[in-house]
């Protein structure tokens, strides 16, 4: 079940955010409830994001070697 929440904008943030929702091939509602539920997701994940390029930055060459055929650059059913 779904709720209804009415919020009031400006008409520049409207008119940006149908820009925006049509650039993304959603709507201004999707953009609305992507951002209420970023504003709620568990602060577990915050920096989540930048830990895994770190790591994968300073692993790139053991992740390579474990996983060939996931390379960068290397084309399904070619040899590694």
């Amino acid at each position: 079940m779904s709720k209804h929440v009415t919020i009031r904008v400006d008409d520049e943030l409207h008119a940006r955010l149908k820009q925006l929702a049509e650039a993304e091939g959603t709507t201004v509602t999707g953009l609305i409830t992507r951002a209420a539920q970023n504003a709620v997701r568990d602060p577990r994940l915050e920096g989540a994001t930048e830990t895994f390029r770190r790591f994968i930055a300073d692993h790139a060459d053991e992740f390579d070697a474990a996983f060939p055929d996931d390379a960068p650059g290397h084309a399904p059913g070619q040899a590694a």
